[in-house]
């Protein structure tokens, strides 16, 4: 009895274990998330005071470059914007069939049901597939950002 409750805890164990990561990961890609947040709304503010700027017929070559390029970096960080949400939600899609496939290994230690452990396995390997779907967004997001940095860094050239 005493060996069956500790390879319950164990099995158990592996998904909490995965819960973790995903927390963590979670946690780097919400940092992400804030940061491309903040540049949006620096960038919005600096092309709202350029706008005005140029209502008043005071626009010059450099200004209209800079509003030209805030434009394309707020569209790009928009769609990074995307790539960091579809991350989160990969992640937490991943928490949830994690802890559902946690449950289901103990309902099957309690209630001993017929397909419980067959069923934990596969939620387990959805939750570890969108675990991997969340780092494929968050890669990618990465790629768009440096590839963000090379075009302002280009612009102001």
């Amino acid at each position: 009895m005493q060996s069956d409750i500790l390879s319950i805890i164990q099995a158990m164990l592996a998904p909490g274990l995965m819960i973790s990561a995903c927390g963590l990961l979670l946690l780097g890609i919400s940092n992400r998330y804030s940061l491309v947040v903040t540049r949006i709304r620096l960038l919005n503010q600096e092309k709202r005071k350029i706008a005005h700027k140029a209502g008043l017929g005071n626009l010059d070559f450099d200004d209209e470059n800079r509003l030209l390029s805030i434009v394309k970096q707020i569209d790009k960080l928009t769609f990074r914007v995307r790539l960091v949400r579809d991350a989160v939600v990969s992640y937490a899609v991943a928490i949830a069939f994690v802890v559902i496939s946690s449950m289901l290994i103990g309902l099957d230690f309690i209630f001993d049901f017929e397909y419980a452990k067959t069923i934990a396995i596969i939620f387990f390997i959805i939750g570890v597939f969108s675990v991997l779907v969340g780092i494929i967004f968050a890669g990618y997001e990465v790629i768009l950002g440096y590839r963000i940095i090379l075009f302002e860094v280009k612009a102001e050239e």
